[in-house]
């Protein structure tokens, strides 16, 4: 019985041996000897402003309990970005409701268009009187989703583009009424190219295959980045928020020539924090030189995330986790960025585009 005993266990530890040399890529995940100084930072060291986040359940949500978690992080205002929900009146005017009756100086609502009916010759005329509707209402900005210039089709089943001359008006409208567009226009580009060995974000493309996409299908990126950027430059008196650094994250030098080319362009940070982490001296630099015109955003309520954008963008930590693997493998570093240019990420620069948001919970 021991010699028995013996031979399973050496040979249950050959399987397990055997196994592990044989695991999937995926699966690889060891966990970093490096011992370095650093925690995590569960506190904004000053009051900001998420530009970018949705609440789609804000018409009936019980307010209170996310404040209660805003109040947590120190975050004063949350812009929700779709306040239309799947696009009616009810569900901006309930929003809207919501935020005047329980928290009314903790909520920015933006509205929403519809693309429907686009061929429609009157189209334009009504899609512009109801964005002066939602704003009378109370909205203050507009959101533009990706499908737009993505996945929207006109009647002829031909992709609406982003700088449609149909649309036009809406922009020109916007900045008439002084409220900003925050658009997201397409995705990583390496959503485009192949899904191979040389893909960085060949395990993103693995675990969420329908993030793949296709230049037949939804026209190329080249060619959406581009129709947002030609908005941008037709349109000079409306300003735009161009979502998840424009997608140059990781090019920031390319984005700064934009940042330049563009005055009326400012940009927000919502779900590329991971792109700065891993390169903080550039980061910082960029983010100095342009201090005027970024933004936080995060793009999604799940409040112990927010702890990884305090610590790349307070702490001069070295070598931690970003939270979702298949977003970003390599590890993050403090940019450690000066106090007056956090202020203008977490509030200033918001306080400065987006209207009626309540300035006596921000410090001087």
């Amino acid at each position: 019985m021991k010699f028995y005993n013996v031979f399973i266990f050496i040979f249950s530890c050959s399987i397990l041996q055997l196994s592990a040399q044989n695991m999937e890529f995926e699966d690889y995940d060891p966990p970093s000897t490096l011992v370095v100084p650093g925690k995590e930072i569960k506190k904004a060291k000053f009051p900001f402003i998420d530009v970018h986040n949705h609440q789609f359940r804000m018409p009936s949500q019980n307010l209170q309990e996310v404040v209660t978690e805003m109040d947590k992080l120190n975050m004063a205002v949350m812009v929700n970005l779709s306040g239309r929900g799947r696009g009616s009146d009810e569900h901006l005017m309930k929003s809207l409701k919501n935020v005047k009756t329980n928290h009314p100086n903790r909520f920015i609502v933006f509205t929403n268009i519809s693309l429907t009916g686009i061929d429609e010759p009157n189209w334009t005329e009504k899609t512009v009187a109801q964005l002066e509707k939602d704003v009378a209402m109370g909205a203050n900005g507009l959101k533009i989703y990706k499908s737009q210039g993505m996945d929207n089709k006109d009647g002829k089943g031909n992709r609406i583009k982003i700088d449609d001359p149909r649309i036009g008006p809406v922009w020109e409208k916007c900045g008439e009424l002084g409220i900003p567009v925050l658009i997201h226009a397409a995705d990583p580009k390496s959503f485009w190219d192949p899904h191979d060995n040389k893909n960085e974000r060949w395990l993103e493309l693995k675990l969420r295959s329908r993030r793949k996409r296709d230049a037949k299908v939804t026209g190329s990126w080249e060619t959406i980045i581009q129709e947002q950027h030609n908005i941008f430059k037709k349109h000079k008196n409306t300003t735009f928020i161009n979502a998840h650094l424009g997608w140059y994250g990781n090019n920031l030098g390319k984005l700064a020539q934009l940042m330049d080319e563009m005055p009326n362009m400012y940009t927000e940070i919502g779900a590329v924090i991971a792109e700065l982490g891993r390169q903080p001296r550039n980061a910082k630099a960029f983010l100095t030189k342009y201090q005027d015109r970024v933004m936080f955003g995060k793009d999604s309520w799940n409040p112990e995330e927010y702890y990884t954008y305090f610590r790349v963008l307070e702490s001069d930590d070295e070598y931690f986790p970003y939270y979702k693997r298949y977003h970003a493998f390599w590890k993050m570093y403090g940019l450690d960025l000066d106090d007056e240019v956090l202020k203008k990420l977490y509030y200033k620069n918001a306080l400065k585009v987006i209207p009626n948001i309540d300035k006596s919970l921000f410090p001087e």
